[in-house]
Formats: C-alpha cells, sequence, structure tokens
C-alpha cells in the first residue's frame, strides 16, 4: 500500500485536472455553518410571515376543540381516528410552510457553495467512514479541533445572547402570566422572533469565518508535492521516454516510406554530400515537379546510392540543393520559387543523357542555377 504524502511536503498548487478529478468524485468545498444559518434566517422568515397568521388558526381550532369536547363523538376507535386526522391536519397546515421554507433555504446554501453534481461516489461504501483508526483521526485531528473550537464558539455567542434577550424579556414573561391566554402566542412569537434574530446576528461573523476557512482548507488539501505533478504531467502528455520511441518509430517508417519512392525520381540535386534532394517530373503526370525524397548526410548519401543502382541523374549543384532541402516538403510539389532553376536541371539533364537519364554519373553545372 502506497505512502500517503505529509501535508507539508504538498508545496505545489493543484492542477486544473486535480481540481476537475475531486469536483467529479464529490469532492467540493463545504460549510455546515452556512446551512445552519440559512436554516436560521428561514426560521425568522418564518415566524415574521406565516406563523403569526397560521397560529392564529391553529390557536383557534384547538380553542375550539378544548371548550366544547362534547361536540365530537368518541364512541369507538374509528371516531378517535377521525379527530386524530383533524387534529394532525390543522396542525400540518401550520408546520408544512415552515418545513418548506426552511428546506428551500437549506437547497439554496448548498447550491451558492457548490454547483449541483450526481456523484456516485459519496455514496459508495467505504471502509474509512466506518474505521474507528480514521474516525480517532477525524476527531482529535486538526479538523477536529477546528470543529470543537466553532462548536465553542457558538455555544458561548449563542449562551451569552439568549442570556441577555431572555433577561431583557424577564418582566414580559412574568406579566404573561397574568394576562389573557389567547395573548400568550403573540407574547411567545414576539420573543421568539428577537431571539432568533440575536442568534443569527451572533453567528454571522463564524458564518463568513467558516465559509472562507472550508474554501481555504479544500485548496490546502488538493495541494501536491512535486512528483504527484510531474506524474500527472506524465500521464497528460505521455511518457517522455515512450513519445521520444514512437516519435523514432515514426521517423523510421516515414523515412522508409521516403527511400522507397526514390526510384521513382527523375533527378537528384546534390551539395554535394551533405543534402540530396530527389525530384520526380512528368510532363503527362501535370503540374510542378513533385519532391519525392531529400536528406542530409548520412540519409544523403544512402539518396546518392540507391540514385546510383537505378541509373537516376546525380547533379551537383550546393546552392539550389540547400535551398530545396530548407524550403521544399517531401510529397509536395516545389515552391514556384524554384520553378526556373529547377527547369533548367531538368533541361541539363535530358539533353546531356539522352533524355532518359541513363548515364547516373553525377554532373556539376557550368553555374549555380539559383540566384
Amino acid at each position: 500500500m502506497a505512502e500517503q504524502p505529509d501535508q507539508d511536503s504538498k508545496t505545489e498548487e493543484p492542477t486544473e485536472k486535480k481540481v476537475r478529478d475531486a469536483l467529479d468524485k464529490g469532492n467540493v468545498p463545504y460549510s455546515r455553518e452556512t446551512s445552519i444559518f440559512a436554516s436560521l434566517g428561514a426560521i425568522l422568515i418564518a415566524f415574521s410571515f406565516l406563523t403569526r397568521d397560521n397560529g392564529a388558526q391553529l390557536g383557534e381550532r384547538l380553542t375550539r376543540l378544548i371548550d366544547t369536547p362534547g361536540g365530537f363523538s368518541l364512541a369507538n376507535g374509528h371516531d378517535a381516528s377521525v379527530l386524530m386526522q383533524a387534529v394532525a391536519w390543522d396542525a400540518g397546515q401550520f408546520v408544512l410552510p415552515i418545513v418548506i421554507v426552511i428546506a428551500i433555504a437549506g437547497t439554496c446554501a448548498s447550491l451558492f457553495q457548490n454547483a449541483p453534481r450526481v456523484v456516485g461516489e459519496r455514496i459508495r461504501p467505504k471502509w474509512q467512514r466506518i474505521s474507528p483508526t480514521a474516525g480517532f483521526k477525524r476527531i482529535f485531528g486538526k479538523q477536529g479541533f477546528v470543529e470543537f473550537f466553532k462548536s465553542l464558539f457558538k455555544f458561548t455567542v449563542v449562551g451569552l445572547a439568549c442570556l441577555i434577550l431572555l433577561g431583557s424579556e424577564q418582566s414580559r414573561a412574568i406579566n404573561a402570566m397574568f394576562t389573557d391566554p389567547s395573548l400568550l402566542p403573540e407574547t411567545l412569537l414576539t420573543i421568539a422572533l428577537r431571539l432568533v434574530s440575536a442568534v443569527c446576528v451572533a453567528t454571522i461573523l463564524l458564518v463568513a469565518a467558516d465559509l472562507v476557512w472550508a474554501r481555504l482548507r479544500w485548496h490546502r488539501e488538493l495541494r501536491m508535492t512535486r512528483q504527484e505533478v510531474k506524474d500527472e504531467f506524465k500521464q497528460a502528455e505521455g511518457d517522455p521516454l515512450i513519445k521520444s520511441r514512437m516519435r523514432s518509430m515514426a521517423l523510421d517508417q516515414s523515412r522508409k516510406r521516403m527511400m522507397a519512392s526514390v526510384p521513382m525520381a527523375t533527378v537528384v540535386i546534390t551539395n554535394p554530400t551533405h543534402f540530396a534532394v530527389a525530384l520526380r517530373y512528368v510532363r503527362e503526370e501535370g503540374g510542378a515537379p513533385l519532391v519525392v525524397a531529400k536528406g542530409q548526410d548520412l540519409i544523403a548519401l544512402r539518396i546518392r546510392e540507391i540514385a546510383t543502382q537505378h541509373d537516376i541523374p546525380i547533379i551537383e549543384d550546393k546552392p539550389l540543393a540547400r535551398a530545396l532541402y530548407d524550403a521544399a516538403e517531401v510529397d509536395r510539389m516545389i515552391p514556384p520559387e524554384f520553378f526556373k532553376a529547377v527547369a533548367q536541371v531538368l533541361y541539363y539533364v535530358y539533353t546531356r543523357e539522352g533524355g532518359n537519364g541513363a548515364q547516373p554519373r553525377p554532373h556539376s553545372m557550368d553555374r549555380p542555377l539559383l540566384k
């Protein structure tokens, strides 16, 4: 089993592939405090806009139930079931809107942090999730201490906020004992609104800090060692040794095909031994002269040998051979600027060799044809 690299040795920033693979596996930065804060905000909105009217309706119905118990038949179990269903329906009408608002707030908090994606890796069974050793490291590791201090901070701040608020509402709570019971829900709702508002204000700084911390911790966990960067580069670009071998094999195949085309050449222009360019020109085929092969040093020597074996004229013209080698491409026609010079070479070959290139010995032009 490969040893996991130490976090301190991960000095390189994560690559785009590393980040993309992490997102595909469901490893995304996530702040739990943001979702909790969104739920508290949803509760505050529900208390402010939904609970007051729905609570009044629920209180009215329950009051009618309590005040007129004789108005409901309880002769058998079916009657009791009907009564419980009615009460549950009234309670559901009160609770359901609050649950929907909280669910929407939690979903929006998750969407705010990360785009939705379906990841099967998150539900795949893993031994680390039930491993006591892994659990011990999570609890007593660096992340465990961070979570402990966050919980301690929340407990302290929320506790102080509740203590201060409830202390200021002490007189109202005592007076509620001597007022009309129908006003008690309104009093409790007001206290609850102030309490939730105080908790939201007290924890907003923690939520912002935890959101930033979650991003920084996720980015730090994705950092890579230099060896990991090199390995990823090799996987993306291919092993340099293998790529070099493949390029060499491709070059060999191309060279073999090029050498196999030399016997079809009409003339070979040399420099005299450093460069060689084999040209084919047949008037019936049309077009400009075609470069069937070119080479330098050993390859040029091999082109000359094949040309000699097949009685192909060899013309020594240093500037023309060098210029054609640099500008012309194999299996392509020569560039237009070489038309005149190559035409003179072909004319020389056909006039000196009787038109068929029967003499394979090298010739040197009386003057350079390329100016």
